[in-house]
């Protein structure tokens, strides 16, 4: 989108290695870069969902320590990519300290540079920035794949829902875990 500020600054492993919830919040309005073949594909982080670890009965992770799950048990700042249906990519961000098993999905971005695909939902936006289990992780502080800041964050309205497709997980599928910038049209489901 023309008027967007360009990423500036590797946001530093010290940014997730805090609660869930905060990290899930504060990753609204950063970019996400991902350069392929030389050429940046960045994207605005406008929507996210919190994954707050083995209690969490909508976490991966609530099923234990596994081959898939094992990077979410940390550290932090890792890049933690799976496979849904057989066919779309989902990127979460490792989150909080090491053995905690906790991360936040990157559920849309509005598109900011070399991105000319939609990006609502997190099949989607991996699509647009060829994100796939290559990318499984990876270490968000690299100079190829990584989280984003401008120079001055703008201010905007925060809007908090459940979390969307998690019914399988009792009364966790109905606590307030998912975060939009209100009215951004990027958003994928209001």
């Amino acid at each position: 989108m023309k008027g967007r500020q360009s990423p500036t600054r590797t946001l530093p492993r010290s940014f997730y290695d805090r609660e869930t919830v905060t990290v899930a919040r504060e990753l609204l309005g950063q970019q996400i870069v991902h350069v392929v073949d030389g050429v940046p594909r960045v994207g605005r982080i406008v929507e996210t969902e919190a994954y707050l670890g083995v209690h969490d009965l909508a976490a991966h992770s609530a099923r234990g320590r596994t081959p898939r799950t094992d990077v979410m048990f940390g550290p932090p700042g890792y890049a933690y990519v799976y496979l849904i249906y057989g066919m779309h990519h989902c990127l979460n961000v490792v989150t909080e300290a090491e053995g905690h098993a906790s991360a936040v999905l990157i559920r849309a971005l509005e598109p900011v540079q070399n991105v000319a695909t939609s990006t609502k939902g997190p099949g989607l936006l991996c699509r647009a920035l060829a994100i796939d289990r290559a990318l499984n992780r990876h270490d968000l502080l690299s100079a190829d794949f990584y989280v984003a800041g401008p120079e001055a964050q703008e201010s905007f309205e925060i809007v908090t829902r459940p979390r969307i497709g998690v019914d399988y997980a009792g009364e966790w599928a109905a606590k307030p875990l998912r975060f939009y910038v209100a009215g951004n049209p990027f958003v994928s489901r209001k």
